[in-house]
């Protein structure tokens, strides 16, 4: 199995993002993993590491997060000037069943949606989907 080079967790959630991240370490996927609280601060994490080998390549993106939640930095995101976009792959990840919520994700542009908690099967099922 391929390992992606980079990948950016973007979850308020602390325990979330500690069993994930031990997740990405015990199936050894991913080169190198950024974790970010919010959408701004992902924002900050990929200016800071694109364009270069830190650029992410997987981006899994809570959907309700203070400051600016997964749909803001969405929007964000497409107004970056950033060579590498359309190959990034973004998914969200939630424990959101809000109709309105499942609604825009069927219409943002990303590769699909995750219920959470991010589990062995559905990130090595990531792995063969887009990066194998």
């Amino acid at each position: 199995m391929n390992k992606i080079a980079c990948t950016l967790l973007v979850d308020d959630d602390e325990t979330a993002n500690y069993l994930n991240e031990l997740l990405f370490k015990r199936l050894a996927v991913t080169e190198k993993l950024l974790v970010a609280r919010n959408g701004l601060e992902a924002l900050t994490v990929i200016s800071q590491n694109c364009p270069s080998k830190s650029c992410p390549a997987l981006i899994l993106l809570d959907i309700n997060m203070p400051i600016m939640d997964g749909f803001e930095f969405l929007s964000a995101y497409q107004q970056l000037d950033l060579d590498q976009k359309q190959s990034i792959v973004i998914i969200m990840l939630t424990t959101s069943l809000n109709p309105r919520d499942l609604e825009k994700v069927q219409q943002a542009n990303i590769a699909g949606i995750i219920n959470k908690p991010l589990t062995k099967k559905a990130l090595l099922d990531i792995m063969d989907q887009h990066f194998s």
